[in-house]
């Protein structure tokens, strides 16, 4: 009888299905994106030495917690299966030794895992990336994940991270740093590579992971044998110095930058391409012109990217004049970019840059920049088909659809075949003719491709299909991605999803919606966060809160996504949509304790939520959080609860007056349309004097009434005149000039 081989732990990421209709949960891991093309083989990654696993001798005793690593060695001597297994992973039969694996009753070797683990990475599939997490979570289960050394926990994580799995990929290096072992620096500046690139609080994540690493290594700068694989390179920095720029960060950055020299690291083309962004992000135009004259005067080698990427930024901040320039003289063979770049700079900031900010220190030939001559560019860089076609995506989003297309047919002109169009060129166009809702003409554009032979890809069809959804042809869009499949061969992919899920939103048919997310999952397309908060989307707007809750608990259980604003909005919505005030209240509470706090688009929910229920003292409770929220940081100091400060809108703030003047709660709604007045907003006046006139123009108190009654009511009168007054209706707040007729004692005893 076969020896029943021990099961694979199945990855955390499997729940069940809790929507209607769903498939089953797909696996945490998808196919890999891209392969590992700059890791040769699995043994050079971490170290020459196959033996070596590259863990930590440290003076503290490493933490055994997230790895779950247990204190006791593991067995020298293999058996015969262990010896089979070997034997088939020496001869790269990575399928049969992944069977030898599952039919073994023991745990194998460390060598036999390790190269197990490596080999698996190395397949860039998504069946591969499940076995490889599955050998990680049976032995953290067993605790004998110190079986695996560096070398293949370091694989795992650039093929998690250059599958797009990026989470996963953090927290095995993580856990790595706790455990005692110190990741090669391929391993965590790709990982660190790809956080920089994404979105949420990632490229802040990849900041804390590069402090992690690099603070392991200055603690054993001693033992040059053990940090040498580890430490950081000009990669590396280029990764994290990425990330410094896609938030903003110039302190950040400018340490970053200076730490370079500590490990050797010189900067190159990349590092000041990434200067490019940071003074993009930073709303410093003027001082691009100096990136390029920095690298000219550094002698570090130009390329074709960096004036690539001066294109794009002069187009980002809306100058196509200049764009056109710097192509114009590219294309007459100019060496002298520097100069036109510099005297448009000039001409448009005439004073000299900041002298105190980091741009400073990271650009001192800005500073004087008169003192000295532009340089010239160290050779002729003539435009090619990727700078035409930046150009006409500056022309689209100008709405230059002519200019556009004329561009188009001139490079297709071009003597030079670098400069002809490609199908991002004929994307652009297609592009260009949706962005207008010129549908006809868009298809047009595809079939011309199809005829000259250009391939259309996935973005081309996404873009249509967004297309056809915006304006409400939602038939056409699904005759399109059935055509995208059996025509041209292209699968769809969570964007064409989403895409179709959003254009059923539109036409209220969540039905569908929930129909292509099922569709998707049985693909194998991994949800992102924008597909489980647009279908949510969908149910919140169908009247359907407790369905949106269940996609919003299946979003809480997929690792492969962070839960944000958006999604704890998208729950909150659905309640106050039906006025259930109380659920909806109940959810914000459970949002404070996730460390979310409500931002505008939660309270305006709220507020809507609490008018559909008719409930104004809870619009005054609400008032009261909101005005509290306003006033934090006005004197430069948070509350002492470190509640973030609140910039209110005109939506919100028009709703919580709207319901206060309904409710006859005079003396707040001046409150509310002061704050308005405040933040630059225009109440409206003739909304409000009409509600009162309909509502409260006979208000009155019976004469009998108690006098604590009638005190209150006094009180609530006067503001009720107050408010008249605000709103230019007859009054007599200040004198009765402003009444039609004479003011009586029965005036302020009436309401």
């Amino acid at each position: 009888m076969n020896p029943k081989p021990p099961p694979p732990s199945p990855p955390p990421s499997q729940t069940p299905n809790l929507l209607p209709a769903a498939t089953a949960a797909v696996s945490f891991l998808h196919p890999f994106s891209s392969s590992i093309s700059s890791l040769s083989t699995s043994s050079t990654i971490i170290s020459s030495k196959a033996t070596n696993p590259s863990r930590l001798q440290t003076t503290t005793k490493p933490s055994n917690l997230s790895l779950g690593v247990a204190t006791t060695k593991p067995p020298t001597a293999t058996n015969s299966q262990d010896q089979r297994l070997l034997t088939l992973l020496r001869q790269k039969k990575t399928e049969d030794a992944w069977i030898a694996y599952t039919e073994s009753q023991h745990i194998p070797s460390s060598t036999c895992l390790s190269r197990l683990v490596c080999q698996l990475s190395y397949q860039n599939t998504e069946a591969s990336l499940k076995r490889a997490q599955s050998i990680i979570q049976r032995l953290r289960n067993e605790r004998q994940l110190h079986r695996l050394d560096a070398n293949s926990l370091g694989l795992l994580a650039v093929a998690a991270a250059k599958g797009g799995h990026v989470l996963y990929a953090t927290s095995i290096i993580k856990s790595m740093l706790k455990s005692g072992y110190l990741p090669h620096v391929k391993a965590w500046s790709a990982v660190i590579s790809r956080l920089a690139a994404s979105g949420d609080d990632c490229p802040t994540d990849a900041i804390k992971l590069f402090n992690s690493v690099t603070a392991r290594v200055r603690r054993l700068s001693d033992d040059s044998m053990v940090a040498k694989d580890s430490r950081p390179d000009t990669a590396a920095y280029n990764a994290v110095l990425n990330a410094c720029a896609n938030i903003g960060d110039t302190k950040k950055f400018l340490q970053m930058f200076n730490e370079m020299t500590e490990f050797n690291c010189e900067p190159d083309v990349l590092t000041y391409n990434v200067m490019i962004k940071l003074c993009a992000r930073s709303n410093r135009k003027d001082l691009l012109v100096f990136v390029l004259e920095r690298i000219i005067q550094k002698n570090v080698p130009l390329c074709m990217t960096t004036l690539h990427s001066l294109v794009a930024a002069y187009i980002g901040f809306g100058d196509l004049d200049t764009a056109e320039k710097m192509v114009h003289a590219m294309k007459e063979g100019r060496k002298d970019l520097c100069k036109i770049l510099r005297e448009v700079s000039l001409e448009h900031n005439p004073r000299n840059p900041i002298k105190d900010d980091e741009f400073r220190l990271l650009l001192p030939n800005s500073v004087h920049p008169i003192e000295s001559e532009a340089p010239e560019l160290p050779k002729l860089f003539p435009p090619n088909t990727r700078m035409y076609t930046t150009l006409m995506k500056g022309y689209m989003r100008a709405g230059r659809i002519n200019d556009t297309v004329r561009m188009l047919e001139a490079m297709s002109h071009q003597k030079d075949r670098a400069s002809h169009p490609d199908h991002v060129s004929y994307t652009t166009v297609i592009s260009a003719f949706v962005k207008a809702g010129s549908m006809d003409r868009a298809r047009q554009v595809l079939a011309e491709m199809t005829r000259i032979g250009v391939p259309a890809n996935l973005i081309t069809y996404n873009i249509l299909l967004k297309g056809y959804c915006q304006q409400l042809q939602i038939d056409i869009a699904k005759n399109l991605i059935q055509d995208m499949i059996d025509d041209a061969k292209i699968e769809p992919d969570v964007v064409s999803y989403n895409t179709l899920i959003d254009g059923c939103i539109l036409v209220d048919d969540s039905a569908g919606a929930l129909f292509y997310f099922n569709e998707m999952r049985s693909r194998g397309i991994a949800p992102t966060k924008i597909s489980y908060t647009t279908l949510m989307k969908a149910f919140a707007f169908s009247g359907q809160p407790k369905l949106a809750n269940k996609v919003f608990d299946e979003m809480l259980k997929d690792p492969r996504v962070k839960v944000d604003m958006v999604a704890w909005n998208m729950l909150v919505e659905g309640y106050c949509r039906l006025g259930r005030v109380d659920e909806a209240k109940t959810i914000i509470e459970q949002m404070k304790e996730k460390g979310f706090y409500p931002n505008v688009s939660t309270y305006g929910s709220l507020a809507n939520g609490i008018a559909v229920a008719r409930k104004p003292g809870e619009a005054l409770l609400l008032w009261e959080e909101v005005k509290k929220r306003c006033e934090v940081g006005k004197d430069g100091d948070m509350s002492p609860s470190n509640l973030p400060p609140l910039t209110p809108d005109e939506g919100l703030l028009d709703t919580l007056a709207d319901i206060c003047v309904r409710a006859a709660f005079f003396r707040k709604a001046l409150e509310i349309v002061a704050c308005m007045e405040e933040n630059g907003m225009a109440p409206n006046k003739s909304k409000y004097s009409r509600i009162y006139v309909e509502m409260h123009s006979r208000m009155f108190t019976s004469k009998h009434a108690s006098r604590a009654r009638q005190d209150r009511r006094r009180e609530r009168k006067r503001a009720a005149e107050a408010f008249k007054f605000w709103v230019g209706l007859p009054n007599n707040y200040y004198a009765s000039e402003w009444h039609l007729q004479p003011i009586t004692k029965d005036d302020y005893d009436s309401e």
